[in-house]
């Protein structure tokens, strides 16, 4: 995630979780510098705000199920990169949101403080891992396979695959994650990245995120147990790297490995994936 959003929160001040979703969205430009965007003025002043949507990543808080700043942004066309809604983290942090009234108590002035820390968490550590990324080989040798007009290509070396589509590659007790070329070639243009959370901790085959495209959604499923210690800020604003290179600049996770040892006996290696690929090219066809 980047450093700096363009937030657009949501417009209903005449509910708690509004009033909760204007706190988050003050204490995050405060905190990042992020640019404010003004639901009301947005819908009569476009052009106030085209510079700000269109240079940084889109962050959405609904308040909520009503969802009115993600239905804001889809009529306006923008592609949301991060979103929140309060209400639902509020049940899941068992906090109940008044109906009587629109002043915020101090129990939800302390939910607002922590989401918006738990989205500043984010953008900051982010940041500081973006360094992590040069300790990983880039690969230099492909196996491939050659289906009509569509060339597939698998690392030789210094991988690990699943046969859902997802790469591993280990880096001392840590390891990047990914999803392979078949995969993006099968999703075609891929417009939306939502990464796991970061500081989660995932079981092996845990669902670590999601791709979108035109044609379809995908889940990248997790190769391994871990704790998600980074996310690849870059694809929050250009998620057609994993596109153009799925196993460099498109890696989507980087996880503290838990239990590696055990995990690896399900890991394919190349030419154990190519197996696999061969096959679901030829039974598919995919065009």
């Amino acid at each position: 995630m980047s450093s700096k959003y363009a937030v657009l929160p949501c417009n209903g001040l005449d509910k708690c979780a509004g009033q909760i979703t204007k706190e988050i969205a003050l204490a995050i430009c405060e905190k990042t510098e992020s640019d404010l965007i003004c639901p009301v003025l947005y819908q009569v002043a476009e052009s106030k705000y085209d510079t700000s949507v269109k240079e940084n990543p889109l962050l959405v808080i609904d308040g909520c199920g009503m969802r009115c700043a993600s239905k804001l942004a889809a009529a306006k066309n923008l592609k949301i990169q991060k979103k929140m809604t309060v209400s639902a983290e509020a049940k899941e942090r068992g906090c109940v949101l008044p109906t009587d009234t629109l002043r915020l108590s101090e129990a939800e002035r302390k939910l607002a403080v922590e989401l918006a820390a738990e989205l500043s968490k984010e953008t900051e550590t982010a940041k500081e891992d973006s360094g992590a990324e040069t300790v990983y080989q880039t690969p230099n040798d492909f196996a491939v396979y050659t289906r009509d007009k569509f060339i597939f290509r698998v690392p030789t070396e210094g991988f690990y695959f699943t046969e859902n589509d997802c790469w591993l590659q280990v880096s001392g007790n840590r390891a990047r994650i990914g999803v392979t070329d078949y995969v993006q070639q099968s999703l075609s243009d891929i417009m939306f990245f939502t990464p796991p959370n970061l500081d989660s901790e995932l079981e092996q085959f845990d669902e670590a995120g999601v791709i979108e495209s035109g044609k379809a959604v995908f889940e990248v499923i997790c190769p391994v147990s871990g704790k998600v210690v980074a996310v690849n800020a870059e694809l929050a604003s250009a998620p057609e790297f994993i596109n153009q290179s799925p196993y460099e600049k498109g890696w989507i996770a980087e996880l503290e490995l838990t239990n590696f040892a055990e995990e690896v006996d399900f890991l394919l290696t190349t030419e154990g994936y190519m197996k696999i690929l061969k096959k679901k090219v030829d039974d598919f066809h995919v065009k």
